[in-house]
């Protein structure tokens, strides 16, 4: 265990609250255990840890953030990893040489909770720094075969408002339209959703347009704050 890894869990267990653990690990389905911290005093806990943190070299933070999640045993040390890559020391680092890194920790990690902070905040920020290069691995992750890279791939410009690539998030979402997979068919009709705030016009021709292939849960979602023609 790193230096840093052994503060985080001495602070979790500080601050945990056992009796809330079950619960919790119940709610997320969770094989691994909790220690029972909700996310406010984790959050405040992890910006007094990690206050000043600074890195070299984008290796080694990947090689910090990595230990943290590689070591965890508990579920919210590996949430801590996740706010290890949103610090602002880190967003220099912020490059396609990173995706690898949070590759692994969305194939590992396998859940929704993990995945959507990941997709949403942290891959939409290589999106904007390497375009180019992160829609070919984007586009690529969209049509292999691991739910949860598709997932990701389609989530990836959640935060992009009125700079979202429709062309992009389109070609995103077409492998997975016939898919019964409750998360992908969630996963898109989110991301229409998100789009909508900007263009509902074009979300409700969209999903006109595909009615036929997109699933009553995706065309649910994408059309929740769409009101109805006329």
């Amino acid at each position: 265990m790193s230096d840093l890894a052994g503060r985080i869990r001495s602070g979790l267990a500080d601050i945990a609250e056992p009796a809330r653990a079950p619960a919790m690990q119940a709610y997320m389905k969770s094989a691994m255990p909790y220690l029972g911290v909700s996310s406010v005093p984790r959050r405040r806990l992890c910006k007094a840890l990690f206050a000043g943190l600074e890195w070299p070299s984008s290796a080694a933070w990947q090689a910090e953030v990595l230990a943290v999640w590689r070591g965890a045993e508990f579920r919210e040390e590996r949430y801590c990893a996740i706010e290890l890559c949103a610090l602002r020391s880190a967003r220099r680092f912020h490059s396609t040489a990173a995706l690898p890194m949070y590759e692994e920790m969305i194939v590992a990690g396998a859940w929704w909770d993990y995945v959507d902070e990941i997709a949403g905040h942290r891959l939409s920020e290589i999106l904007r720094a390497e375009p180019a290069a992160m829609k070919r691995a984007m586009l690529e992750w969209a049509q292999g075969a691991d739910m949860w890279k598709r997932r990701s791939a389609i989530l990836c410009q959640l935060d992009a408002k009125g700079a979202t690539d429709l062309d992009f998030l389109y070609a995103c979402i077409a492998p997975s339209l016939s898919s019964k997979e409750f998360f992908l068919r969630k996963a898109i009709g989110w991301a229409l959703r998100q789009y909508a705030r900007t263009d509902p016009a074009e979300v409700a021709r969209y999903v006109l347009e595909h009615a036929a292939q997109l699933s009553p849960l995706s065309r649910r979602e994408a059309t929740k704050h769409i009101a109805p023609a006329g």
